[in-house]
C-alpha cells in the first residue's frame, strides 16, 4: 500500500512538473501576440517598438553612438495573402544596423550596414502573410515579427530614437502617417488603394515576373535531399545597360555551399569554411577537395570563350562570355549570361522539397553602371525546349527573381567624363576638376575644388600629366588665369570629346572622339548621346553606327557603336620614343550629321548642339559646367606653330 502511494506521489510531482514547463517549450514557438491597436485595423498593420539602448564607447559629445534594439511588427489584418512584403523604416539618427531576425535589406545590402536614410525591409525566410481566414488567426502565419539591433548616434535618454516613419512599402496600399503610442512605439494602418489596377488575381500562386534593367533567375532544375542544382540567368534589358567582367555576389543564409558549377566559376575556390565548419561535420564522408566554394558570401565570375565547349565546364548556352554582357539594341543574342551550379544544403533543410534561394544579391562590372538588386520573389516556374528536341517545354521545381535597377550611389564617381569644343572657339573647354574623383593626398600638388582650365585641342591627345606646360602658354597667349597649383586633373579612364564642328541654314554637324586613357582595351563598346531638341534631326555617321533610340517615350537619344571589324578601342600605349614622348590613348571617332527640317527652331551655337547626358559602355559620365561661347574666334588667331613657340618659351622661361 505503501509502495503504491509512494509511486502516485512520484507520478503526480512529474506530470505537475511537465505541466510547469508546457507553457515554457509552447512560448518558444507562438508568435508574442500583437497591440490591442491592431484591432481596429482591417488592413497590414505595422508597428515599430523600441525597448532597449545603452551607451557605447568611444564617448563623443558631437557624435555619441548608442545600442538600440526594437522590434518592428507586420500583421495582416486584411482579407487577402500579402505576397512578398516589404516595409519601409525611416530611420534617421544615423542608425548602423548589426542585425535583423526574419528579415534581409531589400536593396540586397548585407548586414552590418548604414541605414541612417532610411531602408526597406523585406521578409525572409516568410516572404508572405497569409490571412486569419484561412489560418483561424494563427499569429505564426500572419504575423511576423523583425528584432533588430543596432547603433544610433546621438540620441540619448530619456528621448527615444525612433524612426521618421514607416509604411509599406508593397504596391496597391495606402498609409497614412503613423500615430506614436506613448514615447517609444509608432503604429500605422495600411490598407488596400481603390484606385490601384493590377493584373494579378487572389488565387495566382505567384506574383508576376517583373521588368527592370536587369533580371536574375534562380530556377531549381533538380532537386535531392541533401541537394539541388541551379540555374542562373542574367538578362539585360536597359537599352543603354552592359556589364564587363560581371562578378555576382549573394549570401547563404543556410549554411549552403558550392559543390561543382558549369558555366561560370567562384572567384576564390576554398572549401576550408566547410572542413572547419558544420558542414564538415555533417557530411563527414565527402570529399571537400573536390568542393568549389563554401564562402558564407561567395562571387562568381564568368569563364572565358575557350572554355565554351569544355565538358567539364562549360557546354551550357549563353556561358563563357568571358563576363560581357550586352544590351539588347547593340546585339540581342548576347544580352544574358548563364551558369549552373550544384548546392548542397544543411539540416534540418534536407528534404528535396526544402528550397531556399541565397539573398543579398549584387552585381557589378569594370566601367559599368551600378546596379541595386531586390530581393529573390518567388515566381511561376519556367520553362525550357525540352533537351530532347521534341516541340514540348520542361518546366522546371521552383524559380525565383531578382530584379536590378541602374542606380547612381551618392557620392559616387563617374568613370568618363567628356569635354566641349566648338569651331567658333579656340578653347577647348576640357572635363571637369577630378571628374572621377581624386586621391586623398591630392593637396599638395593640385587644386581638386578649382574649375579647369581651357586648353587648346591638341592637349587633349596627351595624358594630364604631360599637358601642364601647353595649358600654361596657352593661358598666357589667351590671358587666362591659371591658379596656383594647378587644378586636378578629371582621372578618368575614358574622356570624350564633342565638338561642334559646323552650323549652317540647313543643317550641321558634330564629331565626337573617344579616348582610352585606361590600359584595357574596350572590344565591342558602345555610347550613347542625349540631345534634348537635336535628335530628330539626327541623318547619319561615317565611322560608327548610329541609330536614334527612344527612352521613355522621349525620341533623344542616339546610340553608336563601331562598324563591324572595328568595334575595338585599343589600350594606351607608349609612344615610339617612350623617354622622350607622352603615352598614346587608344582613339576612335566620326563625324554625326543633322538636318534642321524636322528641328528648325534650334539653336546650335546657344547649346542645343551640346549633348545633356553622354554615355560610355552603360555609364554615365561627367560633363562640364560650362559651354564654349563665341568670343573666342578672333582675328590674326595663333597658328600651331605660334602654339609649340609659346610652348617652348615657356619651357625655358621655367629653366
Amino acid at each position: 500500500m505503501a509502495l503504491n502511494q509512494s509511486y502516485d506521489l512520484f507520478f503526480i510531482f512529474n506530470l505537475s512538473l511537465l505541466f510547469a514547463l508546457l507553457p515554457f517549450s509552447f512560448s518558444q514557438t507562438v508568435a508574442d501576440a500583437p497591440s490591442p491597436a491592431a484591432d481596429t485595423c482591417n488592413g497590414i498593420f505595422l508597428s515599430y517598438a523600441y525597448t532597449s539602448g545603452t551607451k557605447l564607447k568611444p564617448t563623443d559629445p558631437k557624435h555619441q553612438p548608442y545600442r538600440f534594439e526594437s522590434v518592428l511588427t507586420v500583421l495582416n489584418n486584411g482579407d487577402e495573402k500579402l505576397k512578398s512584403w516589404r516595409v519601409f523604416v525611416g530611420f534617421k539618427n544615423d542608425e548602423y544596423l548589426v542585425s535583423a531576425s526574419n528579415a534581409v535589406l531589400a536593396d540586397g545590402t548585407s548586414l552590418p550596414a548604414n541605414v541612417g536614410n532610411g531602408t526597406v525591409f523585406a521578409g525572409y525566410p516568410m516572404t508572405d502573410l497569409k490571412t486569419a481566414i484561412e489560418t483561424a488567426g494563427d499569429l505564426n502565419q500572419i504575423q511576423v515579427q523583425v528584432k533588430l539591433l543596432g547603433t544610433q548616434f546621438g540620441v540619448a535618454a530619456p528621448s527615444v530614437p525612433l524612426p521618421e516613419t514607416i509604411h509599406l512599402a508593397n504596391d496597391g496600399f495606402l498609409c497614412p502617417k503613423p500615430s506614436l503610442q506613448g514615447k517609444s512605439e509608432m503604429q500605422v494602418c495600411c490598407t488596400k488603394d481603390p484606385k490601384f489596377k493590377t493584373n494579378v488575381t487572389v488565387e495566382d500562386e505567384f506574383l508576376p515576373r517583373q521588368s527592370g534593367d536587369l533580371t536574375i533567375m534562380y530556377d531549381v532544375t533538380r532537386t535531392y535531399d541533401s541537394n539541388y542544382w541551379a540555374q542562373v540567368t542574367i538578362s539585360n534589358h536597359n537599352p543603354l545597360g552592359r556589364l564587363d567582367n560581371w562578378k555576382l555576389s549573394f549570401d547563404w543564409m543556410r549554411d549552403e555551399f558550392i559543390y561543382t558549377m558549369k558555366g561560370a566559376y567562384p572567384y576564390v575556390v576554398d572549401s576550408s569554411d566547410c572542413i572547419f565548419g558544420p558542414q564538415g561535420q555533417h557530411y563527414r564522408d565527402l570529399d571537400f577537395g573536390n568542393v568549389l566554394n563554401c564562402e558564407r558570401r561567395p562571387t562568381i565570375i564568368d569563364l572565358p570563350l575557350t572554355k565554351a565547349n569544355d565538358t567539364t565546364m562549360g557546354m551550357i548556352p549563353k556561358c563563357c562570355r568571358n563576363g560581357t554582357i550586352l544590351p539588347p539594341t547593340m546585339d540581342p543574342s548576347k544580352s544574358s549570361s548563364v551558369f549552373q551550379m550544384q548546392v548542397f544544403k544543411m539540416p534540418p533543410d534536407l528534404n528535396r522539397s526544402e528550397l531556399s534561394p541565397p539573398q543579398n544579391w549584387k552585381i557589378n562590372g569594370t566601367l559599368n553602371p551600378n546596379y541595386k538588386c531586390g530581393p529573390p520573389v518567388r515566381v511561376s516556374p519556367s520553362q525550357f525546349p525540352d533537351p530532347s528536341g521534341l516541340p514540348s517545354n520542361t518546366t522546371v521545381v521552383a524559380s525565383w527573381q531578382v530584379v536590378c535597377n541602374i542606380t547612381r550611389p551618392k557620392n559616387a564617381s563617374p568613370k568618363c567624363c567628356v569635354s566641349f569644343s566648338a569651331y567658333f572657339n579656340e578653347s577647348v573647354v576640357p572635363c571637369p576638376t577630378c571628374a572621377c574623383g581624386c586621391p586623398r593626398n591630392s593637396a599638395n600638388t593640385c587644386r581638386a575644388n578649382a574649375t579647369a582650365v581651357l586648353v587648346p585641342p591638341e592637349a587633349l591627345l596627351v595624358p594630364f600629366e604631360n599637358r601642364t606646360a601647353i595649358t600654361r602658354a596657352w593661358a598666357d597667349l589667351k590671358h587666362f588665369t591659371v591658379p596656383n597649383p594647378m587644378p586636378c586633373g578629371d582621372n578618368c579612364g575614358v574622356s570624350i570629346n564633342w565638338h561642334l564642328y559646323s552650323d549652317f541654314s540647313r543643317g550641321w554637324s558634330a564629331r565626337i572622339t573617344i579616348f582610352n586613357w585606361d590600359e584595357t582595351a574596350f572590344p565591342d563598346w558602345f555610347a550613347a548621346v542625349q540631345l534634348n531638341k537635336a535628335t530628330p534631326g539626327f541623318q547619319k555617321m561615317y565611322s560608327f553606327n548610329g541609330t536614334a533610340l527612344e527612352m521613355n517615350g522621349v525620341n533623344n537619344t542616339i546610340f553608336m557603336q563601331g562598324l563591324p571589324g572595328l568595334n575595338y578601342i585599343v589600350a594606351e600605349t607608349d609612344a615610339a620614343n617612350p623617354q622622350k614622348d607622352p603615352r598614346v590613348p587608344g582613339k576612335q571617332q566620326t563625324v554625326i550629321s543633322f538636318t534642321k527640317k524636322t528641328t528648325p527652331s534650334i539653336n546650335i551655337a546657344a547649346g542645343d548642339g551640346f549633348p545633356s547626358k553622354v554615355f560610355f559602355n552603360g555609364e554615365e559620365c561627367a560633363l562640364p559646367s560650362m559651354l564654349p561661347t563665341n568670343s573666342g574666334n578672333r582675328k590674326g588667331s595663333m597658328t600651331v606653330i605660334s602654339i609649340l613657340l609659346a610652348v617652348l618659351v615657356f619651357m625655358l622661361v621655367q629653366r
